[in-house]
């Protein structure tokens, strides 16, 4: 009843919200239910440990619970279980009641724990909103012994990893009392350690299992921007609850050259201007991984795996648009509205269309970014070089037609430029026959001639030193 209530409220406040949420509800189709007996072998829905592990997929995600699921084969139930590991161990180095030397260990050996049959943990504080997956962590490591060798094994390197950078941030925190990141270089480090790592992880996934290009887990630059890019706009949006929890992940070279003391300040102090204005160098920060992002992407080849990573970045380059100069941030944690986060699901399809989104929304943050904001000419560059990027992998002025050729709109200049050029092909092609193009059979019959006259001159070789051995050795 309440569900009905909140969409014909919609419907009278935001009509074209309702319409393209009804068309999210009756045409985007779920690619694969997990839950078919068909999808059993491979979803591990037969089993009750598995099950209950795909249940605390949905009770502590947020946002990736349904693009898993809709990964291809033993994928799905491969990343749920990734992303179990890794919210267990963020539940612990998360968890403020937790003294550091009972931490310490806990973290530094989790990548062994998780693989030890029975092992869980019962000692997070009342208000961890994740520690009954701790409790029953015994189930996910019964799940984590079951999966295929090359799975396991990225699994618990990414732990390994994850679990001692989180250490260190954690005994530093500790043992000097200084909660904060000081510069933009140990907030890149941090960013990597918790979500860049989670990027490496995932792209040595996708090679082990043959869906994507062996080559691809090499690209650890690119990964590590899709990690960052997500992860920095998490911890931008998340602004006011981290700071109420007393986690401080805004780097103070960014906002203590504006006279804040602590980061509290930002709110406190009602100095909205220089809020924003530390708000938009947080935006700036994360827009320089955009393009490496949509890089990453153009390397993908089977949808379910695109699907998963482009979803979440058009929503991180929405979120960021929605936080930019928004001094509602620093007040309460603000999301995109759900109809707009309906359209983007259906949008994610291709490359051309996920960097079509980035290039509207970074449209959206320069059209709202201030001339007196210090960080202005920055933001301008960092949209351009967006735009820059769509342009040059998919150039606005060509379109395909509606019988596959291409189509050049006349009222772009490049357009006037490229008929220019094609007019002078033609200039030179009169002046000299020798400038033609070649006729579209050439090739082929010009190759088969060359490869047929080499085959005929090995043979003849081959045939004239059989016939010289045989002439001149006699015969015994």
């Amino acid at each position: 009843m309440g569900k009905i209530t909140q969409m014909l409220g919609l419907l009278l406040t935001h009509p074209f919200e309702f319409r393209t949420l009804v068309h999210f509800y009756l045409y985007h189709e779920t690619k694969r239910d997990i839950t078919a007996q068909q999808e059993h072998p491979t979803s591990g829905w037969d089993r009750a440990s598995m099950r209950r592990c795909w249940e605390f997929l949905d009770t502590t995600s947020r946002s990736f619970a349904a693009v898993i699921k809709e990964l291809e084969g033993d994928l799905a139930r491969t990343i749920c279980m990734y992303y179990l590991v890794l919210r267990g161990l963020d539940t612990i180095e998360d968890d403020m009641t937790i003294p550091d030397e009972k931490k310490q260990p806990i973290l530094r050996k989790f990548h062994d724990l998780t693989v030890t049959p029975g092992w869980n943990f019962t000692e997070n504080g009342p208000g961890e909103k994740d520690r009954q997956l701790l409790h029953e962590y015994h189930t996910v490591v019964e799940e984590v012994n079951r999966l295929a060798p090359q799975y396991k094994t990225v699994i618990l390197d990414i732990c390994r990893k994850m679990q001692n950078g989180m250490a260190d941030y954690a005994h530093r925190a500790a043992t000097t009392g200084t909660v904060y990141l000081d510069s933009v270089a140990d907030y890149d480090l941090y960013c990597h350690y918790v979500a860049g790592l989670v990027g490496e992880g995932l792209t040595r996934i996708w090679s082990a299992s043959d869906k994507e290009a062996p080559w691809l887990c090499d690209q650890l630059e690119l990964s590590n921007s899709m990690g960052l890019l997500l992860q920095k706009t998490n911890i931008i949006r998340d602004f006011r609850e981290d700071v109420e929890e007393k986690r401080f992940f805004w780097p103070r070279e960014i906002w203590a050259k504006y006279g804040f003391e602590e980061m509290k300040d930002m709110y406190e102090k009602g100095d909205v201007e220089h809020a924003t204005w530390i708000q938009s160098g947080m935006v700036l920060d994360a827009l320089r991984h955009a393009c490496d992002s949509l890089d990453y992407l153009r390397l993908l080849k089977n949808q379910s795996v695109f699907v998963f990573c482009a979803v979440p970045v058009a929503m991180a380059m929405a979120t960021l648009a929605l936080c930019f100069m928004n001094p509602e941030m620093f007040q309460r944690n603000i999301k995109i509205r759900k109809a707009e986060a309906a359209h983007l699901i259906m949008r994610s399809t291709n490359t051309r269309e996920v960097a079509l989104i980035f290039r509207e929304y970074a449209r959206k943050i320069h059209h709202k970014a201030k001339p007196h904001d210090p960080n202005f000419l920055k933001i301008s560059v960092m949209c351009c070089k967006i735009e820059q990027w769509y342009e040059h992998n998919y150039p606005s002025f060509v379109t395909l037609g509606d019988k596959g050729g291409p189509v050049y709109d006349s009222s772009d200049k490049r357009t006037a430029i490229y008929r220019a050029e094609e007019k002078k092909a033609a200039a030179l092609m009169a002046a000299d026959p020798r400038n033609a193009p070649l006729p579209q059979d050439f090739f082929p019959w010009e190759l088969a001639a060359y490869l047929g006259g080499a085959f005929v001159l090995v043979l003849g070789i081959c045939a004239l030193a059989a016939w010289g051995v045989i002439a001149l050795i006699p015969a015994a």
